[in-house]
């Protein structure tokens, strides 16, 4: 049964029932613990809805800032959260991953491998959340269509984690007429370490005896990029026959 203080006062209603301010005055009124609430559905005793999502953005805050902490908490912390069962902590979860594949399809459709930005915005909510570097293969055809993409290494990217072997094994079997190489650093910051540089170096000198150009590597930061080719590092990779012999024996020896 409503009450006299739900009826007459406007700013309780509105704080208190995310439903009607969505309904009123549209989703984008709503703050991140209002959208919460709406998937949370209901509360628990002696705390409502609203104040749930506020205690989950609260907990999930040590993974991340405001809501971009709900793709990196575990499972489990969210079911510790008084109100949070298995159910509600997979859907937040759910939500999450909903979220990072919808911004990857939006930029789909502008995706072209002719612009480094553009390969940037495509990966970059697939590899900006993750807490270990992972460096990703990307095969290209002759009119630099994606044909195949293959995980070269999970953990530290150094250059003897990333052998150009299989590098080359991949791109001949897949027919690329070119490749790209692809990582992310978790710490946020794109800039280029030696050890990036020198994988760089390794896989551009055996695609220049091959035949298959490496076009870029680049790397995905937090909401920034490196590109070695917008850089115009790609073009200072030039090297004499003997180092390219050298290089070519020690990464296939």
């Amino acid at each position: 049964m409503k009450t006299d203080k739900y009826e007459n006062n406007e700013y309780y209603r509105m704080q208190n029932l995310p439903y009607e301010k969505f309904i009123t005055y549209g989703s984008r009124s709503l703050t991140d613990s209002e959208l919460l609430a709406i998937l949370l559905r209901t509360g628990t005793r002696g705390v409502n809805v609203r104040e749930l999502g506020e205690k989950v953005l609260a907990e999930s805050a040590r993974y991340g800032n405001g809501l971009l902490g709900l793709y990196h908490i575990p499972l489990q912390e969210l079911c510790r959260i008084e109100g949070i069962g298995k159910v509600k902590a997979i859907q937040l979860k759910a939500v999450a991953e909903l979220s990072t594949r919808m911004a990857q399809a939006r930029a789909k459709g502008s995706l072209s491998f002719h612009h480094p930005s553009s390969v940037a915005d495509y990966y970059m909510e697939r590899f900006r959340h993750e807490t270990v570097e992972y460096i990703m293969l990307l095969l290209l055809d002759p009119g630099l269509h994606l044909t195949g993409e293959h995980i070269l290494s999970k953990g530290t990217v150094n250059a003897s984690l990333v052998s150009p072997r299989e590098v080359f094994i991949h791109a001949f079997q897949k027919r690329a007429a070119y490749i790209m190489l692809l990582h992310n650093h978790p710490g946020g910051d794109p800039e280029p370490s030696g050890n990036d540089i020198r994988v760089t170096e390794r896989i551009t000198q055996i695609g220049m005896l091959t035949d298959i150009p490496l076009l870029d590597h680049i790397i995905i930061g937090d909401n920034q990029y490196f590109s070695f080719k917008e850089n115009k590092l790609m073009t200072d990779m030039s090297y004499s026959e003997n180092s390219l012999q050298e290089r070519g024996d020690s990464c296939f020896g």
